[in-house]
This record gives C-alpha cells, sequence and structure tokens, in this order.
C-alpha cells in the first residue's frame, strides 16, 4: 500500500486487526463509560465485559474520541510518511466523532478529507476497506473518498434486538417507537437508513424475527457479487447459524466476516444483537 495517503477510521468500525494491518488502516478508539471508568474501545473493555455490565444494570455510556486523540493519530500518520489522510468514520447522527476528527483535522501537519460514512459497524469498515483499495492502486485522496461513498452507497445494514431498550436509553431511537414494542411483546428488526437505525419490522417472536432477517439479507444480496458481515453481541451461536444459512443462499458471496460487536454498539444495543451488513463490490 502506498503510505502517500493514510487511511484513519475508528474503532465501531469493527475490522480485524488482521485486516486493519495488511491496509496500513488505523482505527481511533470511541471510550465506554462504565460507571465511573472511562474505558477504550478494544483495548480496555471486551465485548463480553460489556455485555456482563449490561445483564447487571450498571451504568454504561458511550464518548466520542477528544479532538487530540484525532490530532495524535495524524501527527503519527504523517511522521510515517504519509502527505494526505483520509479519515472515515461513523455516522454523526450516532455520535461527535465526524466533528471531533474535522476540529483535529484544521490544525493537522497534512491535509486531512474528514468523510461522515453514514454508516457504523462493518458498514464502516467496508467503506475504510474500500479507500484502503483505492489508495493500493495509486489513488489519490480523491480517489479514496470516492471509492468509500461509492461503498457506503451500495451497503445496507439490517439488526435484530432482543429489546428496544437499549437504544431508547442512549437516544438512538424513538421512545414512542421504543414503547410500543414493549407493549406488543414484539421483537425488532431494525435498519440503517440515512444514517440512522430505524424500526423496519415488528415479529412476534425471536425465532421468526431471525428466520425474518435471513430472508431480508438473502433478497438484498441478490446474485451480485457481495461482501457480508455477521455481528453478533453475546450470541455467537446464532451468528454461527445466520453465516452458514447465508453461504448456502448467496450465490455472489465473496467474503464472509463474523464478529461480536465491539463495547460501543453493545452499549446502545444490548446482548442478543444479532445482525447483517451486506456490501455489493
Amino acid at each position: 500500500m502506498s503510505r502517500h495517503v493514510a487511511i484513519v477510521t475508528d474503532s465501531t468500525a469493527y475490522l480485524p486487526p488482521q485486516t486493519m494491518e495488511r491496509h496500513g488502516i488505523t482505527a481511533v478508539p470511541l471510550t465506554v463509560v462504565l460507571g465511573d471508568r472511562a474505558l477504550e474501545e478494544g483495548t480496555e473493555i471486551s465485548a463480553r465485559s460489556l455485555a456482563l455490565a449490561l445483564q447487571k444494570r450498571h451504568s454504561v455510556t458511550t464518548s466520542r474520541p477528544s479532538p487530540e486523540v484525532f490530532a495524535a493519530a495524524y501527527r503519527a500518520a504523517a511522521e510515517a510518511g504519509a502527505t494526505a489522510i483520509v479519515s472515515l468514520h461513523l455516522s454523526a447522527e450516532f455520535s461527535g466523532t465526524y466533528d471531533a476528527a474535522l476540529l483535529a483535522a484544521k490544525d493537522a501537519p497534512v491535509p486531512v478529507r474528514v468523510v461522515d460514512t453514514g454508516m457504523v459497524a462493518m458498514a464502516l469498515g467496508f467503506c475504510a476497506l474500500a479507500a484502503a483499495e483505492a489508495v493500493e492502486s495509486d489513488g489519490t485522496p480523491d480517489d479514496a473518498v470516492a471509492a468509500a461513498e461509492k461503498r457506503a452507497a451500495g451497503t445496507s445494514a439490517y439488526f435484530y434486538v432482543d429489546t428496544l431498550d437499549y437504544l431508547r436509553r442512549g437516544g438512538r431511537i424513538g421512545t414512542a417507537q421504543a414503547l410500543l414494542g414493549s407493549a406488543l411483546a414484539v421483537k425488532p428488526l431494525l435498519q440503517l437508513d440515512g444514517g440512522r437505525i430505524e424500526l423496519l419490522e415488528k415479529v412476534r417472536t425471536a425465532s421468526k424475527a431471525i428466520a425474518r432477517l435471513e430472508e431480508i439479507v438473502t433478497e438484498r444480496a441478490g446474485t451480485r457479487d457481495v461482501d457480508i458481515a455477521v455481528h453478533h453481541l453475546a450470541s455467537p451461536e446464532r451468528a454461527a447459524l445466520l453465516a452458514e444459512r447465508l453461504r448456502e443462499r448467496v450465490p455472489g458471496l465473496v467474503d464472509l466476516h463474523v464478529s461480536e460487536v465491539g463495547a460501543v454498539i453493545g452499549a446502545h444495543t444490548g446482548p442478543g444483537l444479532l445482525g447483517a451488513v451486506i456490501s455489493p463490490r
């Protein structure tokens, strides 16, 4: 990979460490506040620890990286030889991460293009990979941004959660929608739409909701060449079964990633999350 253009993202991209190393991608960590402790996602708190804390109803909130943390990442990239940086981040509807990156970019030692992808989890990760691959082909910063934006435009994400309560607490979904789901004792299916999490369908049981999630992903993938990521929190068996079914049913499947989400996304979805990201090549 050409090191003249550095690719920076954040920890909610949930890219495998070996993939980040191979493509030279840097991830700036968001913070999870557990009680009175501020912990960096990915290094100081695991998804499993987060799930246990949520199950015990401990106070959990999340926080964006500070502009100073971004500034340090940009300086490090410049010192490593970058002459430009493309910084790709989760939806500004979810977090102030994008704003913090913009502030840091103003005083960076090299030009920085900051992009609100409108994505999260591997929907963001696929955008970062597209940008890195553009740079590897001797692309300019404009080429990297265009590749990421094209990938984002075609990518869709769908999620099953056991309850909407965690999303309601964090302000990521409307109180009326959350209370309606609780009152009807339904299992919600969600989608990423316009950079926000929106209620897609209400299904009566968990098993029917997960079966419906499989149908939606299969329909959305069609026969195109696609990459798919299956995410979960404290539900490895569900994730493995969904991945196995998608391998059988999606004819154009190129790469399939299965991973547990990190603590930041987990704090807003709760244990039992099962999701899928579909990203056409």
